[in-house]
Order: C-alpha cells, then structure tokens, then sequence
C-alpha cells in the first residue's frame, strides 16, 4: 500500500477570467477536471489512499470526486483554515495517514503535469534507505527555479532557491514538485503555523544529517503557471504526449465530448477539446485549444492556442492567438485577440471592436 498527499494551492486566479465561480482545479483538461489526471495517474501507480490538503472549501471537489471509489482509492479532504505553506499542509494532512513511521508516502503538488514513473520514485526511495525523496528534473534556465544540486550516488547536496547571479546556477536540476517522505519524517514538520517545505524543511534535514535522495527523471514536466501553460497541458493530453488514464476518449488531433457539434468543413487539431454541447461552425479552424461546455465558435473562425470558457461565443471570422474567454462572455465577428488577450465573464465584445495585426 502507499498512501499520498495530494497538495491543491491557490492557483485559482491563474484563469481568473475563465474561473470567476470556479477554481482552476476544477477547470477541464483534456475533458476531466485537471485533479482527475493528478489522481488517476496517482492510482495507476499503486496508491490507494489520497489526503487531498487544500485551501478551498471541499464542497468545491466532493460533487465530482466523491470519495474517490471512481478512481480506485480512498479519498480525503482536509481544508486549511489559514495558509499553512507547503510544509504545513504536509504536515496538517498527515493527520489523515494510516501508514507505519517507515512506510513511504508520496506527496505532489496538484498544478504541474508530469509523465513521472511514480511508481519508480518510490521504488528508488526505498532502495536508498532515503529519509526524503524528491523528484528532480532538468531545464535550460533554471533562475526561476529552486536548485537542487546531487552527488554522484543520487544524494543531495544543497538547496539553492531561485539563483540571482551566475555563480549560484552550480546545477540545471530543479524541484520539480513531486516527493517521498518516510513517514515518520514528516512529523518532524512543525504544526500549526505555515511551513515552506522548500526553504525551511528541506535544508533543515539536510543539516540535520538525513538522508535526502534525488532522482532526476527527464521526461515530460510542465508547471501550470499560466493560461498558457493549462491549455498546453490540455492538448498535450489529448494528444498522448503525456499518459493519463483519465482521458474520456482515444488519443488523437482532438477530444470531442458526447453532445458537442462540429459542422462540415470545420477543422479540429493539435489536442483540441470540444466541451459538451458546445458548436463549431463550418470552416472554423480550432487548434490545440480548450473549448468549453457550450460554448458556440461561429463559421470561419480561428481559434488557435486558446480557451473559449463555458456558454461563450466567438463570432464569425474572429480570429484568437493565445487568448482567453470567460464563460458567457460574447466576442463579435471579425475582432482579433492575440497572446495575453483576456475576456472577462459575460463581457460583450463587439463586431469588428479589436484588432492587433500590424498595417504593414
């Protein structure tokens, strides 16, 4: 059995304009809510207990995840009553495991996708008698990142956060949110105050002399920082760029959803998800983007590398470039969007209202 801890922050704004009423947690990819791919993925693994921590009333999660049975595992929430950092919702989780003081528990973070063997993670734990495991990967500017330099056997040497000057940057590896924890580790974390578990436990066990374990796992990782980043993600998922057994269909160009109308002529690619009975008109062309519940994308429109939010409507020959449209919001033909571009919800744009294209 291995037990885990799911860690759902605020990231609620990061869509706020699509996300006014709902936290992005909830907030479809690849057909499912973000936390179904989190939790699947969790499963597939081996894991059959999950402790969902989180700021957000449970209300928000419990219609759809129930107690998890769906998914194959036990689920349960825990509600922060004040922002305890990642170290302390670690710690006020724990509260929730049934596993020995020697067991592993896994413990991610609900905003990032990635296609990590969870199950070798673990598995690497254990056969370095490790204290702490965490999941390491590398990037091509790491100055954003916290630093996590190893030795030769894996073991970790230091914790450097965000690097300010080219003499910090002593590795390309980076925390890349996913660990395991000996469960008796964890209650070394102090209690009801917040904890960052990047700057304050981590290199407090370090000096401590525990034993802190990194595996570096190059494979797909992404942090869903931004609008832009989500839908990425989505279509990534789509395509089966990175696996999730939550995906409501087959892998391909794109995800239609039961209910949804694509018009003759229409053109769908790149990872695209068409929400339930949501209409793309003849000629339209939706590439890698994320189209919600009902939303209407007119005839001959462009909607490339964008969400369209539930119920709204782009308007023929409106064209959006990285944009983002709040649910019930009303673009009017012939407006272009291009990256950045935000619609409030129920925002009414006019025909012909907005242009970004260059006169030369």
């Amino acid at each position: 059995m291995t037990e885990a801890i799911l860690l759902v922050g605020g990231q609620g704004t990061r869509l706020r304009p699509v996300t006014v009423n709902t936290p992005k947690p909830m907030v479809p990819a690849a057909g499912v809510p973000f936390l179904a791919h989190q939790i699947a993925r969790a499963a597939a693994a081996g894991v059959d207990h999950i402790v969902m921590a989180t700021c957000y009333l449970a209300e928000v999660f419990e219609p759809y995840f129930g107690d998890g049975s769906a998914f194959g595992v036990t689920l349960e929430y825990v509600v922060e009553d004040q922002p305890l950092g990642t170290g302390g919702a670690i710690r006020h989780a724990a509260e929730h495991l049934t596993c020995g003081a020697d067991e592993p528990v896994l413990v991610f973070n609900g905003d990032i996708l990635t296609g990590l063997d969870i199950r070798g993670l673990v598995d690497s734990h254990q056969q370095a008698g490790a204290d702490v495991t965490l999941h390491l990967t590398r990037v091509d500017d790491p100055r954003a990142f916290g630093l996590v330099p190893t030795d030769a056997d894996g073991r970790v040497t230091a914790f450097t956060e965000k690097p300010q000057t080219p003499e910090e940057i002593v590795t390309d590896q980076i925390n890349a949110g996913c660990y395991v924890f000996k469960r008796s580790v964890i209650d070394t974390i102090p209690s009801g105050r917040p904890v960052s578990v990047e700057r304050e436990t981590f290199p407090a066990l370090l000096a401590s002399g525990a034993r802190l374990h990194g595996k570096v796992e190059q494979g797909y990782w992404l942090d869903l920082g931004t609008p832009e980043a989500f839908i990425q993600a989505s279509a990534d998922l789509v395509r089966g760029i990175v696996d999730s057994p939550a995906v409501p269909g087959e892998r391909g160009e794109a995800l239609v959803l039961a209910g949804a109308q694509v018009a003759e002529g229409a053109k769908l690619a790149d990872g695209t998800v068409v929400g339930a009975g949501a209409r793309i008109g003849a000629g339209a062309v939706v590439q890698g983007s994320v189209v919600l519940d009902g939303a209407v994308v007119a005839e001959d429109a462009y909607v490339h590398e964008s969400l369209v939010g539930a119920g709204a409507t782009i308007g023929p020959r409106t064209a959006l470039h990285g944009a983002v449209i709040g649910d019930g919001a009303r673009v009017g033909a012939d407006n272009e969007l291009r990256a950045g571009a935000r619609v409030w919800c129920e925002a009414e744009l006019p025909d012909a209202a907005l242009r970004f294209s260059s006169d030369r």
